[in-house]
């Protein structure tokens, strides 16, 4: 069961959080052409395209950590230092999610809707900071679970 269990955790972060990742990290460079050029319809589209990819993906999201206390509970390691950094890192990555990418991207979308009313100013590069501080947390927790201090398998 423990097996099949962390089958599901690997898929799910695979499926949910890569593409987020990407979404997310091409948000910013489509909102720049956005902005510069803003009778560009393409990016417009893509730039709602990429928001649609991060909320739905956002959500499908919650099924890592829910696959990951089943699979350390069959694990026995709740307990562990690692497996505590890592849940506190993916809160983490979750609030800087919700609370300022999706919201940035929100209100960049607001600002990118009609070509023929000058941008909302929005600001790609405080987005993209944001954006890469999801990221990281998200290295950080997969590094984590690869070298999990203290595991008796010598990974």
């Amino acid at each position: 069961m423990t097996k099949f269990l962390l089958s599901l955790h690997v898929l799910a972060a695979l499926v949910a959080v890569g593409p987020v990742t990407v979404a997310a990290s091409m948000f910013p460079a489509t909102l720049r052409r956005a902005l510069g050029d803003p009778a560009d319809a393409d990016a417009r589209t893509t730039l709602r395209t990429l928001h649609r990819i991060c909320r739905v993906y956002a959500g499908v999201g919650v099924a890592v950590p829910l696959t990951g206390f089943f699979t350390a509970d069959s694990l026995g390691v709740l307990g562990d230092a690692w497996l505590i950094a890592s849940i506190l890192l993916t809160a983490a990555a979750a609030g800087v999610l919700a609370l300022l990418v999706l919201p940035a991207q929100d209100d960049a979308l607001t600002g990118t809707a009609d070509p023929t009313t000058p941008p909302i100013p929005s600001h790609p590069s405080r987005l993209a900071l944001h954006t890469g501080v999801f990221n990281l947390l998200w290295a950080t927790v997969t590094v984590l679970m690869i070298v999990r201090p203290g595991s008796t398998t010598g990974a």
